[in-house]
Formats: C-alpha cells, structure tokens, sequence
C-alpha cells in the first residue's frame, strides 16, 4: 500500500519539481521494486485533484481527468505507471481516488499531528482549541451555495477500511485491476465546516477571509456508487459532525501527551 506523497496544493504550484520528484520520480523507484521483487498485488494513494475542474456533480471514474495544480497532475502520472506495467508484468493494483481525508482514530489512539498541517477540520479544531488566533478562509466569491470552496469529507477510519476490502478483492481477483473514488458524494463547504466545529464546540472560531489559493477547484464531491458496488463498503463515520468529534477528541489528548514530554 503505497501512502507517500506530498499533498499541499499551493505549494505545488510554487515548487511543482519537489511534486514531480517525490511523488511521480519516486513512485516509479517503487513500482520498479514492486516489479522486481515479484510483489503481486499495490493499492496507491491517488487524489480526487486528478479531476481537476470536473464539469458534472458528483464526479465518477470516468469523468475526464484534467488537472489545474502539479499535485494533481504528479498523482494522475503514477496512475498511467500502474496501469502500464499491470500491463506489462503479474501485478493487479487498486487506484483509490481520495477525496479530503478527516478524522481520526474512533477511540483516540491515533491521528494527525502534522505541525502546521494545512487541512480545514484540524486547523479549525485546533483554533477552537486555541492553538490558532483564527481560520483563514481562503475564497468567498466560488460559484458555490455560500461562496466558499466546497469539499467531500472522508473519515480516515472509513478510508481504512476501503483499503483492506480492496486489497482482499485484489487478492481474490488477481487479474483484476479496479481505480475508484473515496468520498462520501456529500460536499461541505468551508463555512459549513466552520459551523460544524462551532456546534461541536461550543465556541465559535474567528474567520479571516483571504484570497484564493492557487490551484484550488470550486467544489470536488465524489460520485461513490463504483466502490459500493465494488466492495462490500459500508461507511460508518459519515457525519461531518462525528468527523470534528473524533479529531477535538484527538487533539485535546495530542495536547496532553506534548504537555507530559
């Protein structure tokens, strides 16, 4: 299972080279050792940035991949390698198009402790918690509902999940290749975010409005009925609100273990 990768769109679009080099150049070092070492099965960890602009709602698989940011562009590149040396060698692999990956560990034991981690739930928790003056919102004038970009929410522990009944699947079907999407096909958009922390925290986060991001979409909300139908995937975290639980309760025991060290 191959989870590497350096995932900050902007900061893609400022250094698209460290893009290409780590996650398409190295990603090709490790199919190669796949390839040799005779591994026959890789599930990779692709993006829903692949789509690009996509141009229906929700996006399916087969939705025209057309990338605006090297991020993107650099996950869409280590796709084509997988499906070319399938072609070519005995490996099966399983593309699994993440939407935006939140949450943590039902039962606290793990989750993101990334210092200065770019991802909407955590950096509002963690200005709920007062680890952060306020939550930049970077773009109100998208064509969304409330000007804000809007995104589809994934718990990390139901993405999990889709992993391992994929790797069974691929273990099962060996001359089967599957590429599909990990998202709920429900978006929220970043005020709707915001107002879900404030609801669960009681409390209400300071927003500063900020001009767009480069290479950020309007909205990406995934078409999940491929995955569905494909594994025996039933969600059980698809709740923005259980979602902010799970990281408030993450963050208020990081909070405790760096108060220990």
């Amino acid at each position: 299972m191959h989870f590497a990768g350096s995932v900050v769109v902007p900061e893609s679009v400022e250094n698209p080279l460290k893009y290409y080099h780590n996650n398409t150049a190295k990603s090709r070092s490790l199919i190669e050792a796949v390839v040799k070492a005779g591994v026959p099965h890789m599930i990779f960890s692709s993006t829903a940035a692949t789509y690009g602009e996509p141009e229906v709602s929700p996006v399916t698989e087969d939705c025209p991949q057309l990338p605006i940011n090297p991020y993107g562009m650099s996950k869409l590149m280590t796709e084509y390698m997988l499906k070319d040396t399938a072609a070519a060698h005995p490996l099966n692999y399983c593309v699994l198009r993440y939407f935006n990956v939140a949450g943590a560990d039902p039962l606290a034991r793990s989750g993101q402790s990334t210092a200065g981690a770019t991802h909407l739930i955590k950096v509002a928790v963690e200005a709920a918690l007062g680890k952060r003056a306020q939550v930049g919102v970077f773009g109100s004038d998208f064509p969304t509902p409330d000007g804000t970009g809007v995104r589809d929410y994934i718990h990390v522990a139901d993405l999990a999940a889709a992993h391992v009944l994929a790797l069974e699947t691929l273990i099962a079907q060996p001359d089967r290749s599957l590429t599909m999407n990990c998202g709920y096909g429900r978006g929220f958009s970043v005020l709707e975010v915001l107002n879900a922390v404030d609801r669960v925290t009681g409390g209400q986060i300071k927003r500063s409005i900020e001009p767009r991001r480069a290479g950020d979409p309007a909205a990406l909300v995934s078409d999940n009925s491929l995955i569905k139908a494909t594994l025996p995937w039933q969600p059980q975290f698809a709740d923005i609100d259980t979602i902010v639980t799970h990281v408030l309760a993450w963050e208020q025991k990081l909070s405790e273990i760096r108060a220990v060290i």
